[in-house]
């Protein structure tokens, strides 16, 4: 029982509730006279080889539409998915157990959207982005380690931002052909977001993948990016695709 095994973990296999495993452990520390420490696998704290892939994915997400919590007695991360794109739903889950596999995650749902979180401390040690305020209200840019793995996974960050904060959508127009007006639909990819400091490492990394890009100004404000070139939708279609 004193292996590092969660309480959940132990009760289960002993059949047992995790009430009375964690009452036990109290009893046992207070013999030996140990503090409590929450047993963690945060690969910054521990060291540990972690999951690049599904961290360069993790982090878009977050960016976008994530955010963390951290009180005294209230720590997690959580990503808003809607409520209808089971597969967003189920790849940030993914995304949160592969990076983290020990904290608890679950799902709440809200009225048209599902908060995904994963119970932790130590996303922020993950996330240094994090701290007081809106994203756009403050400076945000990557850790030398984390520009590392974006570096390396440069599509799964790409997917995570537009998971998050982008969609793809069909435009159509009306061209005359023969004389004879017909409709043709053309498929781009929006990514909205009003933080300068995340747009910009949007389309810095679109531009390390030879993706072309460009400002839509709506209302005047820039915070739409927009990929319409065939040639750019055909790459984001073969390694970000439709959120589902």
């Amino acid at each position: 029982m004193n292996q590092g095994a969660p309480n959940r973990v132990v009760a289960a296999q002993l059949n047992i509730p995790r009430g009375t495993v964690g009452w036990w452990r109290s009893e046992d520390r207070k013999v030996r006279g140990e503090a409590y420490e929450q047993p963690t696998d945060c690969p910054q704290c521990t060291g540990r080889e972690f999951d690049d892939v599904a961290y360069a994915y993790l982090l878009g997400l977050y960016l976008g539409d994530g955010h963390i919590i951290s009180k005294r007695s209230q720590h997690h991360l959580s990503i808003f998915c809607n409520a209808t794109q089971i597969g967003l739903i189920s790849m940030a889950e993914e995304a949160m157990r592969k990076v983290m596999p020990l904290p608890t995650v679950t799902r709440r749902h809200k009225p048209g959207c599902v908060e995904v979180k994963s119970y932790t401390k130590h996303w922020c040690c993950m996330f240094p982005q994090h701290g007081p305020g809106k994203k756009h209200e403050r400076k945000i840019a990557l850790e030398s380690w984390q520009q590392a793995i974006v570096d390396a996974h440069p599509w799964e960050f790409v997917r995570g931002l537009v998971h998050s904060d982008g969609c793809r959508i069909t435009n159509w127009t009306i061209r005359l052909v023969g004389g004879e007006r017909k409709r043709y639909g053309y498929p781009r990819y929006f990514f909205t977001n009003v933080s300068s400091d995340i747009r910009d490492l949007y389309t810095d990394t679109l531009d390390k993948l030879g993706v072309e890009w460009t400002h839509c100004t709506r209302h005047g404000n820039p915070y739409n990016i927009s990929v319409a070139r065939k040639a750019s939708v055909a790459l984001m279609d073969a390694h970000v695709g439709p959120k589902y």
